[in-house]
């Protein structure tokens, strides 16, 4: 591959390359995933089904975050002084 000098090109060529590199890696992608999802599916003959990788990102569920529940149970309760009884 040719070595481009980007210094040397004007915004319209370099928007171009941009767009031309986009679409290339985004057919080296589709192509891979293509590739990587037929494997999994010779693979899949052979024990559980296989897990598809999902479309979109997973949405984030609001709530307390797993590593401060974790941190929650980790803390020891504080120990309270025992109350001394009325005569």
């Amino acid at each position: 591959m040719a070595k481009i000098d980007l210094d040397s090109l004007g915004i319209e060529e370099l928007a171009a390359l941009r767009e031309s590199t986009t679409d290339k890696l985004m057919e080296k992608v589709a192509a891979r995933r293509a590739e990587l999802e037929a494997e999994l599916e010779k693979l899949s003959q052979y024990g559980k089904p296989a897990k598809r990788a999902p479309d979109v990102a997973p949405v984030v569920k609001a709530g307390r975050k797993h590593d401060e529940k974790k941190s929650d149970e980790l803390k020891e309760p504080i120990a309270k002084e025992p109350i001394a009884k009325a005569a």
